[in-house]
């Protein structure tokens, strides 16, 4: 047998460092060695002299390396239906973008899932996930499309292959021509699940099934949607306590809450993640707890939809992992991951626990470390430390924006959205000084208002 060739070296050196590790372990100026796409060692000070193979070194003096961001939530799709319905609440605006958007075809999702993954890329973002779930009949392959789009980009990428079974004919939202069958969705979901799936320690595309919300899928469907991703061993995911409505529409239907509607469903576990959990009581956040269920937090889109403000300083009092979510575009036009940290701790800083609700570690610790919790992959990314995946940004600190404030990780949540001067997946650099290298934004910019403007033309003509 050959022997296998020595690992490429990459060299950081002169940087502040905040690792997001168990003990928020901080560097104010230290080195980070990549070998290959592993990080092989991180420390205060210059790297160890005599490393073989360096390839590049970098000074990144006036820097911040931190690991990357891991959006937790996100619908690409709604890339092309941005700036639509600005004044609604939750259900009303459901109501008047599912005509829409059930018009999608493959060449408008893959444009929308690269417009998506180039603003969050070139923010800062190294993981992205798509929860995807309007699947129209004839529409083309959307699953392979967004997944081809995120290979394209070069992050890591989980898509949440969603799934609607409940039309307005059975007291759901979205319109009857919108939905798949129940054993149409559970079969596709299946099939994308074995076709795209993978669960090796660096793998850069994992699928989570997905079923939508409790007023866009049935109770089988959700019911089979959890013994499906359990017989497969692939997460799970849905929308939760997001509305006061969605309270109320659970009651009315099925005799409880939310939360209690899920567990009865088996769909709360620590192979689930749900994204928003506004409206939660004490016994909702505990059963969280208690079966280590996972939250995706979406500040910027719940104050979008005047949902509310989820009680993510007593989640993570509990034990509850909660990570940061984007959300769809349509209800988050920036499509930013690296605003949120900001997003999340001022607007919990509104609720009950005022000033002590967050502070700007906590922010980052959501935005990096809690988002690969929820993902399932904290043993691999969300923190710089030997042995995990090179998946780390380049926060340039030393500009007018930031240069004044003393504290980096203050700087990155606090102020102004910092440039990013560099980001690395898997060992490779994907973004410098704010520029996407693997893609042409150009050509996004103009293909993503190509197919939104037809996609308006083929709703309005509908």
């Amino acid at each position: 047998m050959a022997p296998s060739a020595a690992p490429q070296r990459i060299v950081i050196e002169n940087a502040a460092i905040a690792t997001v590790d168990a003990q928020d372990t901080e560097y104010a100026s230290g080195h980070l060695v990549v070998a290959d796409n592993r990080i092989e060692s991180i420390g205060a000070g210059p790297a160890p002299e005599g490393l073989e193979n360096v390839v590049r070194r970098i000074d990144a003096t006036g820097h911040l390396i931190t690991p990357g961001l891991v959006n937790t939530h996100h619908h690409f799709y709604q890339w092309i239906t941005r700036g639509l319905a600005t004044d609604h609440n939750l259900f009303n605006w459901l109501v008047a973008l599912y005509p829409t958007w059930a018009r999608i075809d493959e060449p408008m999702v893959r444009a929308a899932a690269q417009g998506s993954l180039a603003m969050m890329a070139r923010g800062g973002v190294t993981t992205a996930m798509d929860h995807h779930y309007v699947y129209p009949q004839g529409s083309g392959d959307l699953s392979g499309a967004i997944i081809g789009a995120a290979r394209d980009m070069g992050v890591r990428f989980t898509l949440a292959r969603g799934s609607m079974d409940r039309s307005e004919k059975d007291g759901g939202l979205p319109p009857d021509f919108a939905v798949e069958t129940t054993e149409g969705a559970l079969a596709a979901t299946e099939e994308t699940v074995k076709k795209h799936h993978d669960a090796s320690f660096d793998a850069m595309t994992q699928v989570a099934v997905a079923p939508c919300s409790p007023f866009s899928i049935s109770t089988e469907l959700l019911r089979e949607g959890a013994a499906l991703g359990r017989r497969l061993g692939v997460r799970m995911h849905t929308h939760g306590s997001e509305t006061v409505e969605e309270e109320k529409f659970c009651h009315e239907l099925f005799g409880m809450g939310p939360t209690d509607y899920f567990e009865s469903t088996g769909f709360l576990g620590e192979d689930v993640w749900m994204a928003h959990c506004v409206h939660m009581n004490d016994s909702d956040i505990a059963a969280f707890a208690r079966t280590k269920t996972g939250v995706a937090h979406c500040p910027s889109s719940n104050a979008r939809l005047a949902a509310g403000i989820a009680r993510v300083p007593d989640m993570l009092a509990a034990g509850v992992p909660v990570g940061l979510g984007v959300d769809g575009t349509a209800s988050n036009e920036s499509g930013e991951l690296h605003t949120e940290l900001r997003n999340a701790l001022l607007i919990n800083r509104l609720g009950a626990h005022k000033e002590a609700a967050l502070n700007a570690r906590q922010a980052l610790r959501l935005g990096t470390y809690g988002g690969a919790q929820v993902l399932g992959r904290a043993g691999q990314i969300g923190s710089l430390e030997a042995g995990k995946l090179a998946d780390f940004v380049l926060w340039k600190i030393d500009g007018i924006g930031h240069s004044s404030i003393a504290d980096p990780v203050t700087a990155i949540v606090f102020g102004a959205a910092a440039p990013v001067t560099a980001s690395f997946v898997n060992g490779k650099q994907i973004v410098e000084a704010n520029r996407l290298l693997t893609v042409d934004e150009e050509a996004i910019a103009r293909d993503t208002r190509a197919e939104a403007q037809r996609l308006a033309r083929i709703a309005a003509s509908a």
